[in-house]
């Protein structure tokens, strides 16, 4: 025995807890017969998106898709932008897929990884018009505030995977975190808000059912829209108003 002290392996803190949840038998049927034609395998190597989408147009990340009702609609609704959700519980991905086969949309893809470690190995710098984060986990604990998701370090990295002009736009109903997202925002260098402080909720983001129902009993849902600016002057895309100026060059398709 040599009396040192076993290493000890620590595990990244992740934003969500894997709770697979029952597959419907639809789901499975999913993940299995459509995930090998519209998932991509995460890999520790730069997507080559005009090879995924057998064209160049605007790329738009989306982070924890959910069922993927608003994914798929965002997706059917721009055909000229081409997608890729990250999600990574099963049920979520198996009915993407679903909606994917039924719709015939050959603008969306999906990645069943943890969001995190996807833009650091498989999003290359500057490639994206831009980002969705819609109800990230508020994680209302203040023991569990390190695993929210728009942590600096991370936001950072989705500013750098912009382009010039594209946009990275959160949604919440949990003010708390709000407040700590547009601060987060705020903080990074390069970007920029397109509102005084909280954005209209573009029309590109669908309203859910959930969403209209808790706006009926009083529920506030926040929109957080920034902008990358261009890399000589990131505060030149802004008018004297606080929003974005339309002339702006490097604009997002999406972004008004």
């Amino acid at each position: 025995m040599t009396g040192e002290a076993p290493e000890v392996v620590r595990r990244p803190v992740r934003s969500y807890v894997l709770r697979q949840g029952r597959l419907s038998p639809a789901q499975a049927r999913a993940l299995e017969t459509l995930a090998p034609r519209y998932c991509l395998p995460f890999a520790r190597a730069p997507i080559d998106f005009a090879a995924v989408f057998g064209r160049r147009a605007p790329v738009v990340l989306e982070i924890g898709c959910g069922m993927g009702e608003t994914t798929a609609a965002i997706a059917l609704a721009h055909p000229e932008t081409d997608f890729v959700g990250v999600e990574v519980h099963g049920p979520g991905v198996g009915s993407i897929l679903n909606r994917i086969e039924q719709s015939s949309l050959a603008n969306l893809r999906m990645i069943q990884h943890d969001a995190v470690e996807v833009v650091d190995a498989m999003i290359p710098e500057g490639s994206l018009a831009g980002v969705h984060v819609y109800f990230p986990d508020p994680w209302p604990k203040k023991r569990h505030h390190k695993r929210r998701l728009l942590q600096p370090a991370f936001v950072h990295a989705l500013a750098t995977r912009l382009a010039p002009g594209g946009y990275l736009h959160a949604a919440t109903d949990w003010a708390p975190y709000a407040e700590e997202i547009l601060a987060t925002f705020a903080a990074e260098p390069l970007l920029v808000n397109t509102a005084q402080r909280y954005a209209p909720r573009p029309e590109w983001r669908p309203q859910t059912k959930f969403e209209t129902r808790g706006l009926k009993l009083g529920h506030e849902v926040f929109d957080i829209l920034f902008r990358r600016g261009s890399a000589a002057s990131p505060a030149t895309d802004l008018g004297s108003s606080g929003r974005a100026d339309p002339r702006a060059s490097h604009r997002s398709p999406l972004l008004p």
